[in-house]
C-alpha cells in the first residue's frame, strides 16, 4: 500500500469497516472478461479467517464463472465524505476500504446455506431471521474465504 499513513492494520479495525460497509464488490473473471458485480453480504471471521457469503440465482454469469475459475477478488467501501478545500487541488475525499482476494464457491451443504442467509440478514437488518427448507433452495449460497486483505482508512 503506498499511503502507509491511511493503512489499517489492527483487525479489530478491519473488521469494523466489514461491518460498517453494507456492499461488497465481487470481481471474477470468465470467457468475456473481468466481472464486477455489487453485493449484499453476510460474514464471519472464525480461526483468523474472513468468510463473507453471498446469496445469487441458480444460474448467471456469476455462478458460470465461480464454477470456471473459483478466484475473485472483493472490495467494500463506506463511510464516504467530501472534504472541502479552498482550491480544487486542496479537495478529497474521506472512506473506508477493504480490498482482498480470496476462493469463491457455491455453498451445497444445507446448513452452511443456512448459516450464511443467516449471516446475510443478520448483517444488513441487525435482525434475526428463520428460513424453511424451501426459501434455502430457492438460492444459490456463494461463499468466499478471503486469503488476505487489506484496509484503508481517509479521516
Amino acid at each position: 500500500m503506498r499511503r502507509k499513513d491511511r493503512e489499517v492494520t489492527d483487525i479489530n479495525d478491519l473488521l469494523s469497516i466489514v461491518e460498517e460497509c453494507r456492499i461488497c464488490h465481487l470481481g471474477l473473471i470468465d470467457d468475456k472478461g473481468m466481472y464486477i458485480v455489487p453485493l449484499n453480504y453476510g460474514y464471519e471471521y472464525i480461526n483468523q479467517r474472513l468468510n463473507l457469503y453471498f446469496h445469487s440465482a441458480h444460474v448467471g454469469r456469476k455462478i458460470d464463472a465461480i464454477i470456471n475459475n473459483p478466484n475473485v477478488c472483493i472490495e467494500m467501501d463506506c463511510d464516504h465524505r467530501l472534504i472541502e478545500g479552498e482550491k480544487a487541488c486542496d479537495y478529497s475525499f474521506g472512506f473506508k476500504s477493504i480490498i482482498g482476494n480470496g476462493k469463491a464457491s457455491i455453498v451445497s451443504d444445507y446448513n452452511e446455506k443456512l448459516k450464511g442467509l443467516s449471516l446475510l440478514m443478520k448483517h444488513e437488518t441487525q435482525r434475526e431471521f428463520e428460513f424453511d427448507e424451501k426459501m434455502v433452495n430457492q438460492v444459490s449460497v456463494i461463499k468466499v474465504e478471503v486469503n488476505e486483505f487489506t484496509g484503508k482508512y481517509h479521516k
